[in-house]
């Protein structure tokens, strides 16, 4: 049966070649990506006939405006791929002062997840890409003025993505879906590994294969709350942090908190 998915960050990389393979599947995947150019492109590349939506994941009204416009067009999500990610930039703050990693890397996709939970089931799946690199969150980085490295900024993000995952999972029932969080592999050919690192990086398709399995495969279907090291190859333990409920919810809350002084 043909699946609507959503792909954030869909227009190179892992997400595009994501996209490809399960449209070659016959699945009906949403691209997005924030320049209109870039989306076109895309969808030249894959079929021409892809839905494309354009949207800044380091707005949260550019959020809103994105959940609006998917849940206008689509009756149901399948799975939702959170995979749009940044890392390292010229200037990391948004105009509102925060940390535009924590922005695109984990509050974003939260509030994606949370805003198109509607149409969304007990059978969808929320993939979230999050990484090896995962560093104990510090509470300043969901406040203006974090002033955090590249480094400290992406590590916790991808940790406190993991955590609100778990969270998620633990708190919304039995009628929600399936939530994820996925090391996809370190160092693929990402154009975000080629710019932090000046390396070529390993073969995307290690990447994209495990977001395809992830989507679709039976071997998921039970796994809300867990995650998935494709590092390893198999189900593992995050940080130790994510397996802390207190803490986990400690995070939600902030990230939350920031959500409303951004409202």
């Amino acid at each position: 049966m043909s699946k609507t998915i959503l792909i954030t960050g869909s227009t190179d990389g892992i997400g595009l070649l994501t996209a490809k393979k399960l449209i070659a599947n016959g699945h009906n995947v949403l691209l997005h990506g924030r320049s209109e150019k870039k989306l076109s492109d895309a969808a030249a590349d894959i079929d021409g006939n892809t839905k494309t939506y354009c949207a800044d994941l380091s707005s949260m009204k550019g959020v809103k405006t994105l959940a609006s416009a998917i849940q206008s067009n689509h009756e149901t999500i399948d799975v939702l791929i959170n995979n749009a990610g940044v890392f390292k930039m010229p200037n990391p703050v948004t105009d509102d002062g925060y940390d535009l990693r924590i922005m695109v890397n984990t509050a974003a996709p939260y509030l994606l997840t949370k805003l198109l939970l509607p149409i969304m089931s007990s059978e969808s799946r929320v993939i979230n890409l999050s990484s090896a690199a995962q560093t104990a969150v510090e509470m300043k980085a969901f406040k203006p003025n974090a002033n955090l490295s590249d480094n400290a900024a992406y590590g916790q993000s991808k940790l406190a993505l993991t955590m609100w995952s778990m969270h998620l999972a633990a708190t919304l029932g039995n009628n929600s879906p399936s939530i994820i969080a996925i090391n996809p592999a370190s160092f693929l050919a990402s154009k975000m590994v080629k710019d932090a690192y000046g390396m070529q990086g390993n073969n995307l398709s290690i990447g994209a294969d495990i977001l395809v399995r992830a989507a679709l495969s039976d071997e998921f279907a039970n796994a809300s709350g867990r995650y998935f090291d494709n590092d390893q190859g198999k189900f593992s333990d995050p940080h130790p942090d994510a397996l802390v409920a207190s803490k986990n919810e400690h995070v939600t809350k902030a990230i939350e908190a920031m959500l409303i002084e951004l409202n």
